[in-house]
Order: structure tokens, then sequence, then C-alpha cells
């Protein structure tokens, strides 16, 4: 006698092709019953008895979908429902959804293999996908994921496409993003004065990648915003580029035909080839070695490594497959703006750097950048979280009854949605200072409520009132009737590697090292250089780096010179006057002595070293004399460090000293390459001295600073001598990236 048992998969389970491979799974054990998705991920009934029941679930758990990632199941009796066969339900619409959001994923090899085929219907189609690939949370207007509550619902599938929809053994078996030629997705080609230069398909494809190879840039319209394109061997067209976007030094990513052709530039590892074939497909920052024939020099001016990447889209793959050369690929804005996503935004603001556009009519809800990461010692670094990866956090489920979203930093921001037992860090918005990011991140913000049916009762900001994010929080509280809770920044950071590593229930001391550029201190310095310990549900700062003068507000961290100017005492003035012009010495040296605001940045440091060592004293990009420091320590091939550490001070880190002893080296004749890589080591020495010493055994790091792979390096080696645990981000991006969720495990998990 057959009984109905109700199962519930949790977790990444739609738009992955989970329902389909249930369908067919169940005709093959001969269960009738339904699978649909519902609020909190798909739900199957099936009349069988509990032991088939289970096994049915078992063989569910071992065998799901490639893309699906299942984070809880259930298995429950049900009263009896009659079934006359198994079959795959359309869900209610109005349903508050309890889910992660299935991100997007890169095209397939499958969809590949498809389009480059003659004999296929989808040869040369640019939108082909399948239930393993294709935009997902970029299209989303609401849940559960269904074609009808995405931007596709515009599209009627023809009969082809809709008999391959129903068609059990296809693999485009119930794909919501399913599409071809005939009933699918329309590019056209446009001029800079907005002309149609073509609505055909495939001289779209062809005229695009002509115009490339010509010495064009092109703004083409990815699915998850537009893109600008050059070819990658033509300097004067990257240059042309460069000028036009107002993006002078900023290095660019650089799009490869294959992962053969990247193998051939690049000294690649397995990780790394893993990353670049990855249902993510990323921009990995890879070694330049000096074998690529693309124009280093102007794509990446005077830094070492390479952002490369591989097709993220079956449009990608028809562009780049017909070029056939690598070329530059960058965001779809002018610098320092959002990504652009509509067609009529892009001919407004770009036309002036474009010389072409490649349109699409598919809506885009979600634009995202793409995804950067890089590897050290095979681990990977997340740099920017964006496309493909955001925004679920799978790894933490919220345990609070009150719905909280958390505001983030200033300049790299993210928010951070827990509006049921699901965490949602959202994609990189960039600088709120610009009015484009801040009305990106305001309206991503109000379509998560929207999405999620859920007003959040808890708002968290950082402590610095200033930050945009802070200043919105203040609107949407009173609009939400929400109330405001404020986190200090750098304790957010450290919380954030805390929850990351599920260390809030350790056993013990741990040491929290939290360098960047700056955030907002209790105290009402400029901190950057924290040293804090957590216990019991406390955190305390336990020290930090020696405080020098913070001047001229936003330029500081503009100027590396000026990080120079300020850490330095009288005497060594003539290293730094020389940088700046006699009426800038006269109004700096007066506004030093007048000065009261103090910091302890460690970033800031790095760019103090940077201009002694005459690697830059102005930034044209955030963190540029830092990549350059660490670029220049590279170089250093030797064994002999020097540990510029001040001996018996009381101070734990004397900026002062450090610097002062790197340009008497410097100007003694030591290369600037072994005194940076000395600068960097006696950093990680300070770290593990200063945790021997108070005798804690598990260190985290957190902090923009941390993205020195270098600096990484030497300290995950010093760590294992000495027998200390060392914590990381890993799943999200050591910069204010983290703040957001950082501010959720404070608000959750700190009791001071």
């Amino acid at each position: 006698m057959s009984s109905t048992f109700k199962i519930q998969i949790k977790g990444q389970v739609q738009g992955v092709g989970f329902r389909p491979f249930v369908f067919n799974l169940a005709k093959k054990h001969n269960i009738k019953g339904s699978v649909t998705n519902n609020g909190e991920g798909v739900l199957i009934y099936c009349n069988t008895n509990l032991v088939k029941a289970s096994f049915f679930l078992d063989e569910i758990i071992q065998n799901k979908p490639e893309i699906s990632i299942i984070t809880g199941h259930s298995i429950d009796s049900s009263p009896k429902i009659d079934f006359d066969d198994f079959s795959i339900i359309s869900p209610s619409s109005d349903l508050k959804p309890k889910l992660p959001l299935t991100p997007d994923f890169a095209v397939c090899q499958e969809c590949k293999s498809e389009i480059s085929n003659k004999n296929n219907r989808r040869y040369n189609y640019a939108f082909t996908t399948c239930v393993n690939c294709g935009p997902r949370y970029s299209i989303t207007k609401k849940y559960p994921f269904e074609r009808a509550n995405t931007s596709l619902s515009q599209f009627d599938m023809c009969s082809e496409c809709e008999e391959e929809y129903q068609d059990s053994s296809n693999r485009r078996f119930h794909s919501q993003t399913n599409s071809c030629n005939d009933c699918g997705i329309q590019l056209k080609l446009v001029s800079d004065t907005g002309k149609t230069v073509t609505a055909n398909q495939d001289e779209c494809i062809l005229r695009a990648a002509k115009e490339i190879l010509k010495g064009n840039v092109l703004a083409i319209k990815n699915t998850n915003g537009y893109m600008l394109c050059c070819l990658a061997t033509n300097s004067k067209a990257i240059k042309l580029l460069r000028d036009r976007k107002k993006r002078p030094q900023k290095p660019f990513a650089v799009l490869y035909p294959s992962l053969e052709s990247i193998k051939k530039e690049y000294v690649v590892s397995p990780q790394e080839i893993s990353a670049l074939k990855s249902r993510v497909a990323p921009i990995v920052l890879l070694k330049d070695v000096g074998k690529s024939k693309v124009c280093s020099n102007v794509i990446a001016p005077n830094i070492d490594q390479m952002g490369v990447m591989l097709a993220s889209s079956a449009l990608m793959e028809l562009i780049i497959r017909n070029i056939d050369e690598p070329i530059v690929t960058t965001s779809g804005n002018i610098h320092g703006s959002t990504i652009i996503a509509d067609e009529r935004e892009a001919e407004e603001r770009l036309s002036s750097v474009a010389d072409f556009f490649l349109h699409h009519n598919l809506d885009i809800q979600f634009p995202q950048d793409d995804s950067v990461v890089k590897f050290m010692e095979n681990e990977q670094l997340i740099l920017r979280r964006s496309r493909g990866l955001a925004p679920n956090y799978l790894e933490f489920e919220n345990f609070s009854n009150q719905p909280i979203l958390a505001m983030g930093a200033h300049l790299k921001s993210t928010f951070a949605f827990a509006p049921n037992r699901q965490t949602y860090v959202s994609q990189y918005f960039g600088n709120l200072d610009n009015y484009d990011v801040l009305k990106r991140y305001e309206s991503t913000i109000e379509a998560y409520v929207d999405l999620f049916k859920t007003k959040p009762e808890s708002i968290l900001i950082d402590s610095h009132q200033q930050y945009q994010s802070s200043i919105l929080a203040e609107d949407l509280a009173l609009k939400w009737n929400s109330s405001i809770k404020k986190i200090q920044h750098h304790k957010a950071h450290f919380c954030s590697v805390l929850g990351e590593n599920k260390l809030f229930n350790a056993h013990g001391k741990i040491l929290g090292v939290v360098w960047d550029g700056s955030g907002l201190g209790d105290d009402n310095h400029i901190w950057g250089g924290e040293f804090f310990s957590y216990e019991a549900g406390k955190i305390k700062r336990l020290d930090h780096v020696e405080y020098y003068n913070w001047i001229a507000n936003d330029k500081f961290s503009k100027e590396p010179r000026l990080s120079l100017f300020s850490i330095l005492s009288e005497e060594f003035n003539e290293y730094a006057k020389p940088k700046f012009s006699s009426t800038e010495w006269n109004v700096y040296s007066k506004m030093i002595k007048s000065n009261t605001t103090k910091t302890s940045s460690i970033g800031r440091l790095f760019d103090a070293v940077a201009s002694a060592l005459d690697l830059a004293d102005m930034n044209t990009f955030e963190g540029e004399a830092a990549i350059l420091l660490e670029n220049c320590a590279n170089r250093y091939k030797g064994s002999d460090c020097i540990d510029f550490t001040k001996k018996d001070s009381s101070t734990i880190i004397s900026p002062k000293f450090i610097l002062e002893s790197i340009l008497n080296a410097y100007h003694n004749g030591l290369s600037k390459e072994r005194l940076a890589f000395s600068f960097i080591y006696t950093l990680a020495r300070i770290i593990v001295r200063f945790s021997t010493k108070n005798h804690i055994k598990i260190i985290t790091c957190s902090g923009g600073v941390f993205q020195n792979a270098t600096l990484i390096s030497i300290l995950k080696q010093m760590c294992k001598k000495q027998k200390i645990e060392l914590k990381l981000n890993r799943k999200l991006s050591p910069n204010d990236e983290n703040i957001s969720f950082g501010q959720l495990m404070y608000h959750l998990f700190i009791k001071n």
C-alpha cells in the first residue's frame, strides 16, 4: 500500500534544471507524484512507501544537477494525494521567497558546440542557453524562477523551442531561458550617431568583429550589461579607449578566444585553469611572463599581472571566435560610474567613447560587473565579487527573527540583506560618492525589498555618518520605520572573517589584524592599522599602528606623496620637498602644524613607502601605489631581508621609523626591489610576533591591505613555522566589499 510523502529540497535549486532532473528520476523509478518550485526551493510529492521514498531522496542528493547546491532537505508523510502520473507543476507567483537567488552561469560547452555547428538550428544564435547555463539573477523580476517571472517573458517560444521544453529527453526540458533565432533575443548594430548599421543577426556578429579588428571601440551589451571592447594588440585603439573613458592607468581585462590561446602566453596553474573554465567565468589575474602578444604596457601599465578571461556568454563566444585575437574588455561606463544596461542610456553616455553599439532587446534587471579573482599558492582570493558569485552567501543561515539590512561601506560598496533564513550579499557597486553608483545601490536595495516582500526592521550602518550608505540609511529607516545601529568599520571587517570561518564559537582568544586605507575609529581618529582580540562574544582593541597626521581630507588617499610628507620628521623633509611646488609645500607645512586628525592607516603607509621609493606620488586609481609597490617587491630575487621594526619600542609599528629607515637605505644604494620586499616582510613578521607575544594561536586578517598576495604568502609561511592558524576572507573580498556582511555578523554575535 503506497502513501504520499512530501520532500522539500532547499538551496540553489531553481533555474538549474532541478525539476526536469527529478521528473526523469521519478519516471526511471516508476514513481507517481509532482515536482514544483516553491518559496523555499523545490517541493516534491510522491506516492510510494517510506523505503522507496527515502531511496528516491538519497538518489536526488547524490546525483543532483551539476550547478545546483543543496543546503537542506526533509521528508515527511503527507495526507494521501492520488496521482495518475508524475508531473512538473507551475508554482504560484505570489510566494514570499526564502531561497537563494540563482546566479548567472557562463555558457556551457554543449551550447558552445551548438552555435559553431552549421547543421544545428542554433548555429550563430547569440543567446543560446540551456538548463545548465545562461543568465539567471540578471534577468530575475520575481521568484520562483519561472520564465513568466523573468525578462524573457516577452519572448514567446516557437513551436520547436516549445517541443524541446516539453521533451523530457531533451537538455532543454523545462529550460526557462529557452529561445532560438526564430523566437528569441535580437541583435542590432548601431553607429555612434544612432544610425542602424544592420539588424541581420549573422551580420551583426561579423560586422562587430570586423570593426574591432579595424581598431574601433565597441560597446557590446552582454547578458550582464554593456562592455567596452577593442583589439588588445592595437595600442592605438587601447589608448583611444583610455582617453575616451577617462581611465589613464587602471588595468583593463583581456578576453581570449580559448584556453589554449591563454596557455600559449601565460604559465597557468590547474586552479587558475579551473577558475577560467568555471560557470563563473571570472577575470583571473595571471602573472605576465612577457610572452603575451597583447599590448601589456598599455593594458596594465607598470604591472606584471594581466586580468584574463574567457567568454561568459554565447554572444561573446561568437564575437571572439570571429576575431580570433584577444580583445580588451572593460565595464560599459565612464570611469567611476556604474555598468550601463539600458540601450538609450548607453547611447547617451557612451557615444563619445564607442564607435559602434551592439545592442539586444533583453532587459537586464540586475546589471553586474565581471567578478575578479587571483590565486596565491593555489588558494583563490576574491578581489571583486559580482557576476556568477553574487548575491548568495550560502555558508551562513540567518537565525535572527527579524529582517536585517546591512548598508556596508562607502568606496567598495555592497549591502547584505537577511529577510529570512537566507543571507544575500549584493554584487559590488563601487564608490557611493558617484551619483550613478548611489542610485544603482539604492534602487537595488529597493528591488530586494520588493523581491522578498519584506522590509528590514533593523538597518546596520558604518559609524562614519558622512558615508552615503549611512545617509541613505537614515531616509530608508524613516520610510520603513526601521531601527538603526552603528557599527565601527574595522570591527565589521574583523567580524566578516570571523563569520566566514565560523569562529564565533571558538574556544580561546582570536587575533584580528585589520589593515586598510581608512575608517572612522571609536576615538574619532582614522583607523587602518588595528589589532583586535575576540573571545566569548566580545571584541577588544589590543593595539594599533602609531598614529600620524591625516591631512588634506580626500586628497590624502589620492596622493602618496602626502603620506610620505605626513609621516616624516622635519630632518627628513629633504626627501619629500622635491615632490611639491613651493606653494604646495608652504600650504601643507602650515596645515600639518594645526592638524588634529590622526591615523593608524597601513594603507597610507604603503602609499608613503611607494612614494619614498619613487614608484608613485599620485594615484590615478584606488590602490595604484600599493600595487606598484607589490610588483616592485616581486622583482626581488634575493633572500636577504631587512627587518625594519624598531627595537625596544612601546609601539607595535612605528611608521616614521620604518619609512625613515627605508629612505636611509634607499639613498645609501640599496635597491628599491629589496626594500619593497623587506617592508612587506617586516609587516608579516610584526603580525606573527604580536600573536606569539600575546599567546594567541589563531590569526584572522581582513581589510584591503590583505589583497597583497606577497604579504599573505610570507605570512602563511611564518604562521606555518610557528604552528599558528591563519584565517582569511575567502568567499568575500578582503576589501570593503565584506563590510556589509561583517556588520551583519557583528549585530548577531557581538555582545559589547
